[in-house]
């Protein structure tokens, strides 16, 4: 099995032409981004995706992130619907989907899932419904009935968006993890806390407790994604910009390097990944 790092957009200032090179310098193989529309930005990222050869990876949403909560099924599938169109235009190797609204009952997400599976497969790309706080899978236990349900949904695991929920690290919820691997094609391998999404700094030994874990539930996935034959595999060192990246109280300075951050992350983890799958390696969990 092969991985390929993708880098996200998030947080990043510069436009695809100025930061492309620099990724690729990295070692990226691709860029994860909320795909513009017709337009200047969409034109600057299809040319620079080409003179890079980055795979691409779409992120759409079911919601508007910055608006109100939305708690119409007909709403989310609607707006889910329309970008899954915008998202195929660019002929992504996936696309990565927020969806949904974390209120819904079991029979609300069942009707929303039931729809946009259908959605999926009028593309024909593959839609991963990542775990994400304000989504129908911001929880293990909202997720587990979602899966259950449908074998052929497909998961983007952010697992540092369970530890902030469940304010602990959720070992104790390796029964789920599992199953959710068996269904995850995509990694967001950011590391949360039990009080936030994400640490002020990974490489700091403060977090190795939090960073030790999140790497055993990735292996979890890794370890399945083999076991059910996937050829390729792929992560986002998905760290983000403020205020998800901590700043000082009094000068709003970054306390770390979200650029250098997401890097550390990427090159652990490809030497991870390569170690694990070399001769003598142990075998699948």
């Amino acid at each position: 099995m092969q991985l390929k790092l993708f880098r996200h957009m998030w947080g990043v200032p510069e436009s695809p032409a100025e930061c492309f090179g620099r990724f690729a310098r990295n070692g990226y193989h691709g860029i994860e981004a909320v795909p513009p529309a017709e337009g200047a930005e969409h034109d600057a990222l299809v040319e620079q995706l080409a003179a890079h050869r980055f795979d691409f990876i779409a992120q759409i949403h079911s919601f508007d992130h910055d608006g109100p909560a939305e708690p119409s099924v007909a709403a989310h599938i609607d707006r889910f619907g329309r970008l899954v169109k915008l998202a195929a235009s660019y002929r992504p190797l996936m696309i990565n989907a927020h969806s949904g609204f974390d209120g819904w009952t079991l029979d609300q997400a069942t009707d929303y899932f039931t729809q946009a599976l259908a959605i999926e497969k009028q593309f024909g790309i593959p839609i991963a419904h990542e775990t994400h706080r304000k989504c129908v899978f911001y929880n293990p236990w909202s997720t587990r009935a979602i899966v259950e349900q449908f074998t052929d949904l497909k998961l983007c695991a952010d697992f540092s968006h369970w530890v902030n929920v469940c304010e602990r690290l959720i070992d104790d919820q390796l029964d789920i993890i599992r199953l959710c691997a068996t269904r995850t094609i995509h990694l967001h391998t950011r590391v949360g806390f039990c009080e936030g999404p994400q640490v002020p700094d990974p490489r700091s030994p403060h977090y190795a407790p939090e960073l030790a874990a999140h790497e055993r539930w990735w292996d979890h996935v890794w370890d399945a994604q083999q076991q059910r034959g996937m050829a390729v595999t792929s992560l986002v060192p998905e760290f983000g910009p403020p205020p998800y990246l901590h700043v000082h109280p009094g000068t709003q300075q970054p306390l770390a390097d979200l650029d250098a951050v997401c890097n550390w992350m990427a090159q652990r983890q490809a030497e991870r990944f390569t170690a694990r799958n070399s001769p003598g390696s142990p075998a699948p969990r």
